[in-house]
């Protein structure tokens, strides 16, 4: 992942988070909670991955498009970056 240390830090918080989130969501269809908790539970994981996400095309946008990789690879194009942003809409 592009990005400074401070922006891969957060989005590895995130990810940590929504990972916490999800097994609290399984855990409560085990135990047969309420729908409404279920679902509300699980819409705060949904939102913590999209902003894991953001956090990584905001962080990374500069670098994908001006830039050549670390492997020698063209930068994304415009396109790519566009359908890569709307993967996550």
């Amino acid at each position: 992942m592009v990005g400074d240390e401070d922006s891969i830090a957060l989005v590895l918080n995130r990810l940590r988070r929504a990972q916490g989130q999800l097994a609290g969501v399984i855990s409560m269809i085990e135990q047969g909670r309420e729908c409404k908790d279920v679902v509300t539970q699980l819409a705060a994981v949904s939102r913590a991955l999209d902003r894991a996400g953001f956090k990584i095309v905001a962080t990374g946008l500069k670098e994908c498009l001006t830039e050549t990789s670390k492997d020698g690879k063209e930068p994304m194009t415009e396109a790519e970056l566009e359908k890569l942003f709307l993967t996550l809409a």
